[in-house]
């Protein structure tokens, strides 16, 4: 366990190496620790490490970590959300960073319990309009962004993307940049957006140069899935 300590630790510096770099203040950027397909335990070891987010894409598994795990996680529901778990991952998620629907948006605001803070929601966006993900495309974002910013029971927080991969920095920085431009192309329209979920561990420091406040890391700091 001492192994996602020092992971953690590694991932930080470089996060605040990023973000010094390209003139943002490192406690505005976020790690979601990745944790699908992790056991409990090393999702404790992170947490005992100081580690407070953690990001699921299975309910059923995630539900028994949630009711395992001791101490203040907050949870995020990060995989495609399917009607029919809806009503749990409205139970138990602080976050869902993958509504791509009106449809889920209004059953996870229906479905929230009436004595729990509202859902903060993410709009998944498909920014390059790949086929095999989810996600809205760019040209139905508005439309989506302003139904679910009336829904009672969420929050709607910011934008969400996973693109293609790529290698080369420049490359990497491009969909970045285009969710980036979205992003401030609504708070324009007034939405006030304050959340950029983009990059993972491939990818992170080309998110952070263009303005991620969460980025979504797992193997580098669990290791090999389970």
């Amino acid at each position: 366990m001492t192994q996602i300590t020092d992971n953690l630790e590694e991932i930080r510096s470089r996060m605040a190496a990023a973000a010094c770099r390209y003139g943002r203040a490192p406690a505005t950027v976020r790690l979601l620790a990745v944790s699908k397909q992790q056991p409990a335990d090393s999702v404790q070891a992170a947490l005992t490490a100081g580690q407070r987010d953690f990001g699921e894409n299975y309910l059923g598994e995630a539900l028994t970590k949630i009711s395992t795990v001791a101490g203040p996680a907050c949870w995020h529901f990060i995989g495609t959300v399917q009607s029919n778990k809806t009503r749990g991952i409205a139970a138990h998620f602080d976050w869902v960073h993958s509504v791509d629907r009106l449809k889920i948006a209004r059953r996870l605001s229906v479905q929230r319990p009436a004595d729990s803070k509202p859902l903060n929601v993410c709009v998944e966006v498909n920014v390059a309009g790949e086929i095999s993900k989810s996600g809205v495309p760019p040209a139905e974002l508005e439309t989506l962004a302003n139904g679910i910013a009336k829904l009672p029971q969420l929050r709607l927080r910011g934008l969400m993307c996973l693109p293609p991969s790529e290698q080369g920095f420049k490359q990497q920085r491009r969909p970045f940049a285009q969710l980036r431009q979205l992003f401030e192309s609504l708070n324009d329209n007034g939405l006030g957006l304050d959340t950029l979920s983009m990059g993972m561990s491939a990818d992170f420091e080309a998110a952070i140069a263009e303005g991620a406040t969460i980025i979504r890391v797992g193997t580098a700091v669990f290791g090999a899935r389970h």
